[in-house]
């Protein structure tokens, strides 16, 4: 069913929902939907954050054809990286002319925009990226709506908006969750991520390990902290914090738990120095009150003090997760 439809010029716009497309396409097999699409705003860089959970969940190839693709034809895109089937864009907000070219330009993104609650991303592609563009994500789990340009499908172009509820990035740093006798921090906060998302309070988009100083005497066994990228309704935000905060208070081994908040799309730079300088040598408590108040990052003690240090260098990390995982001496 399309809910509505409107001409421009010569180009015939349809609105569906997810559910009119999966009504629509229902016997079409060469239709395979995107698992799930997010998108968060940084209205300080102006600029969008986008996840793509590629066809299924399982479509890794696709997702490294537009990770490769995206950046090299659409100027918005500042950086595209995979995670498996996932898909992870950073793109400026505005507007682009695509030179679309069979087999070597074939898909990107033409404008990326905020409208009011709202965040507007503009697909075109070529063949199977049209259909990409168009139908396939148009059916993914997080999208109100889509409005159709064009189909595409065969040679032929297909271009859409997807339509995406306004969300904000908030990166958590946690540390020092465990004691000799019981926990482990990694699967603590994994656990914590995995309810917040089924309880409906955020999207779960991220989980890093963070190797620190293997010389900390303060250290439990291993020494590492965690970062947890959530996205999350702006108007959400504050309770998802509380929540974060009752459930550490309420699980942690530990009296030094403690957490680090970054509100933004790119840790600044002065947190990825601090991150570094985390995994190379002991680190002074006050040297990590210093960073986060420069940076406007909030450092929240939950049982104890201690584990700011810890949690303050997972956030300098939680876009790199292999780089984060890495011993330095």
């Amino acid at each position: 069913m399309v809910s509505d439809s409107k001409r421009t010029g010569a180009t015939q716009v349809e609105t569906y929902s997810p559910d009119d497309l999966r009504e629509k396409y229902k016997e079409t097999k060469w239709i395979s939907p995107y698992q799930k699409i997010v998108a968060v705003h940084d209205e300080k860089l102006s600029q969008i954050e986008v996840h793509e959970y590629h066809a299924r969940g399982k479509c890794v190839g696709g997702a490294a054809w537009e990770t490769y693709h995206y950046p090299r034809v659409s100027p918005l895109v500042l950086e595209a990286r995979r995670e498996g089937p996932k898909n992870i864009f950073r793109v400026k907000t505005g507007s682009t002319n695509l030179h679309l070219v069979p087999g070597i330009a074939g898909a990107g993104i033409e404008q990326a925009c905020v409208d009011g609650e709202e965040i507007k991303l503009t697909y075109a592609g070529l063949a199977g990226g049209g259909i990409a563009a168009t139908i396939c994500r148009g059916l993914a789990s997080g999208v109100k709506r889509i409005e159709i340009k064009e189909r595409g499908g065969g040679n032929q172009l297909g271009r859409a908006t997807l339509i995406l509820p306004l969300k904000h990035r908030l990166v958590v740093g946690i540390d020092d969750t465990d004691s000799p006798s019981g926990g482990a921090t990694w699967s603590l906060s994994n656990e914590l991520g995995y309810f917040l998302e089924k309880h409906r309070q955020a999207d779960y988009l991220n989980h890093t390990i963070v190797q620190l100083y293997t010389g900390n005497p303060w250290k439990t066994t291993n020494g590492v902290s965690i970062a947890l990228t959530f996205a999350v309704l702006p108007q959400k935000k504050e309770k998802l914090i509380q929540i974060i905060k009752r459930q550490l208070r309420q699980n942690s081994q530990s009296s030094e738990t403690a957490i680090a908040l970054f509100d933004g799309i790119k840790p600044p730079d002065s947190i990825k120095v601090f991150a570094l300088h985390a995994k190379t040598r002991l680190i002074e408590m006050e040297e990590a009150q210093t960073t986060a108040r420069g940076e406007n990052v909030s450092l929240v003690p939950i049982t104890g003090q201690r584990g700011v240090i810890g949690a303050l260098a997972a956030i300098g990390y939680a876009d790199e997760p292999d780089e984060a995982v890495k011993i330095i001496k």
